[in-house]
């Protein structure tokens, strides 16, 4: 399998409840010494219109957004292929949204 990198999106197996969705990933790949985990935002098409809806239009996702209250981690094994990525621009823009949710602005 491919190594997954910042600034890419997956299609993931959220589990059970949370069904088969794209992601995009946040953390690096994980080193030997360290859990099989990798950090992502699910991708959601049900908008609420809040805040912590990153809406990034892209050709192999569906009308949506990022939602960034659901950054979780997942094991390698969940990860099902690729699906595209994000322009550094765009990513840039949804690290700087992640910064206001976790207030770190203010450190």
């Amino acid at each position: 399998m491919p190594k997954p990198k910042p600034r890419e999106v997956w299609l993931i197996d959220l589990g059970m409840t949370a069904k088969v969705r794209p992601c995009l990933v946040l953390s690096d790949y994980p080193a030997d010494n360290e859990l099989a985990l990798m950090v992502v935002i699910p991708h959601t098409t049900a908008l609420r219109g809040n805040r912590w809806e990153h809406v990034c239009d892209k050709p192999f996702l569906r009308p949506g957004a990022f939602h960034l209250q659901q950054i979780q981690p997942v094991s390698l094994p969940r990860l099902e292929h690729k699906l595209g990525e994000l322009t550094t621009a765009e990513y840039k823009a949804l690290a700087n949204q992640i910064i206001g949710l976790l207030n770190l602005n203010a450190v």
